[in-house]
């Protein structure tokens, strides 16, 4: 369901969509559906548990695009005043669902020092520890994002002051990315079998984590928005040497690995406006290009990327599913999104031709991605 939320959210802005229905349905839609889905099965592994609810997810999926759906429908404009209240609500109900879950799965190892690493790893258990130390903060980040959703739509007291900028920043850079950085620096070097970059996780991983309430609560500009977008800035450029780095040292080779590569490169570009912003104020133009960057490109292509590594598009039978149509989806949708962030600061012809460009990588994803899933169910 979040690549068809991929699908949509490009598909909507090339039709001229408003920009909050780009971000509903490319953030909370395709970024933190996935997610949130992938953490149900990660979280409980990593925290050596077992998942306290295995239906939440069958509960929390259907509120979450209730939710979705009503609240683009909401920001189009498209029906009566209620439905940005009430997709608030189903979404915060799913929110709920997938927190009460999680937390009851972790609740005698909040800080994750148990962390199931051994046998031949246990060089990655600090490292391991260190990082599951974030994961409870990246969920405070989703309840504060949330809740600040639900306040802003129904006049419950807000934490800032209940704006969609603010909810996008703490539940994409608090949320979402935090909790990249914190699997990432578990998963991705077990993905490429390399060593973990410990040293630059214990630089990432804080500055990740303080620079979105930093930057949700200084915006538009000053002191504490410099300081956020600062941390963020060092924080995604760590990140990025990273997987560099782990790119660099690995000996194999498969098409997911370049998702996470454009992600970063992408992301690098995402945070440099965001500092920009954060000096020179806040353009409508760059605004777009820097939403685009960061949802599409630094969180989408790395989310691309890494589903990939759990649904082998070799697994379909479908026709063209392979590594090589893997590789180009990334491509299209990496080129894509760099065009239509381009576009938006020089040429309207440039912007919708590279959303035009993404819009053909995320349904050749969606292609791959529902033929691997029929692949794998075809046998068992």
């Amino acid at each position: 369901m979040s690549a068809v939320f991929l699908v949509a959210a490009l598909v909507a802005t090339l039709l001229g969509a408003p920009r909050r229905v780009e971000v509903i349905l490319g953030l909370q839609g395709f970024v933190l559906t996935t997610v949130s889905g992938k953490a149900y099965s990660l979280i409980p592994s990593y925290f050596e548990r077992s998942l306290a609810w295995p239906g939440a997810l069958a509960v929390h999926l259907p509120l979450t695009v209730l939710g979705v759906t009503t609240l683009a429908v909401a920001a189009a404009n498209a029906g009566p005043a209620w439905l940005d209240a009430a997709g608030a609500l189903a979404w915060c109900l799913g929110v709920a669902v997938f927190l009460v879950t999680i937390l009851a799965t972790i609740r005698d190892n909040l800080t994750g020092s148990e962390t199931a690493t051994g046998g031949t790893e246990t060089d990655r258990q600090w490292v391991d520890r260190f990082a599951n130390a974030f994961v409870p903060v990246a969920l405070a980040y989703l309840v504060a994002g949330s809740y600040e959703l639900l306040a802003g739509t129904t006049g419950l007291p807000v934490l800032l002051d209940g704006t969609y900028p603010r909810v996008a920043h703490l539940l994409a850079a608090g949320f979402a990315l935090l909790l990249l950085f914190a699997v990432g620096y578990r998963l991705l070097p077990r993905f490429l079998s390399v060593p973990t970059p410990g040293r630059l996780a214990m630089v990432v991983l804080p500055l990740g984590a303080v620079g979105p309430a930093l930057v949700a609560w200084g915006l538009p500009a000053g002191p504490v928005m410099h300081a956020g977008a600062g941390a963020l800035v060092i924080a995604v450029s760590g990140f990025a040497a990273s997987y560099a780095l782990l790119l660099s040292r690995t000996e194999k080779s498969r098409a997911g690995f370049y998702g996470p590569l454009a992600g970063v490169g992408l992301g690098l570009v995402g945070v440099a406006l965001g500092a920009w912003f954060a000096l020179e104020g806040i353009s409508g133009a760059l605004s777009r290009a820097h939403l685009r960057v960061n949802v599409f490109g630094l969180l989408g292509t790395t989310i691309v990327g890494v589903v990939y590594q759990f649904y082998p598009p070799a697994v379909g039978r479908w026709p063209g599913a392979g590594d090589r149509t893997a590789l180009a989806t990334i491509g299209l949708l990496a080129a894509g999104v760099g065009l239509s962030a381009l576009g938006a600061v020089l040429s309207g012809a440039i912007e919708t031709g590279g959303l035009a460009i993404a819009t053909v990588g995320a349904v050749g994803y969606l292609y791959l991605l529902a033929g691997s899933i029929h692949g794998q169910l075809s046998r068992r």
